[in-house]
């Protein structure tokens, strides 16, 4: 039997990378930001469990950041952007989609699609959980849970 793949899913830290964030990440093969990074120290804190992909989101003025990425992990086409402009999304053929901005965590299967918002991993906002999510991909199939954040 293959072994799993572990796909660490975060957004909208907002400057702020929790270490409960971290605890739920640990152990990931790879990480996925969904954008509203907002500060120079969360991408490589991240890195430092896993590889990451990074896009931009609203808030974010670091031009080096795309505003989507498409990667294939597991042989799953994953496509990130942050959710807060209209993205062709059926041009890239995707088999999971994650986005960001709402800070509401939502996981959905459309069609064949997977679709996986984390939710707010930085401050807390509009009285919604904090929370990631992590992907977990066994023999060419994806299922998603999303991982509340017990902060104050």
């Amino acid at each position: 039997m293959a072994p799993s793949i572990e796909i660490g899913v975060i957004s909208d830290t907002h400057g702020r990378l929790r270490a409960e964030a971290l605890i739920a990440l640990e152990g990931c093969d790879v990480i996925f930001h969904a954008g509203d990074v907002c500060g120079p120290s969360i991408v490589p804190q991240l890195a430092e469990i896993a590889p990451c992909h990074v896009v931009a989101g609203n808030c974010d003025d670091d031009e080096s950041l795309p505003l989507t990425v498409l990667q294939v992990v597991a042989g799953l086409r994953i496509l990130t952007h942050h959710g807060d402009l209209p993205v062709d999304e059926a041009a890239f053929r995707p088999d999971i989609v994650i986005t960001g901005h709402t800070h509401v965590p939502k996981i959905e299967q459309d069609g064949a699609v997977l679709r996986l918002n984390p939710g707010s991993a930085g401050p807390r906002r509009f009285n919604l959980p904090v929370t990631v999510a992590r992907i977990t991909v066994r023999a060419g199939r994806a299922s998603a849970r999303l991982i509340p954040l017990d902060v104050t």
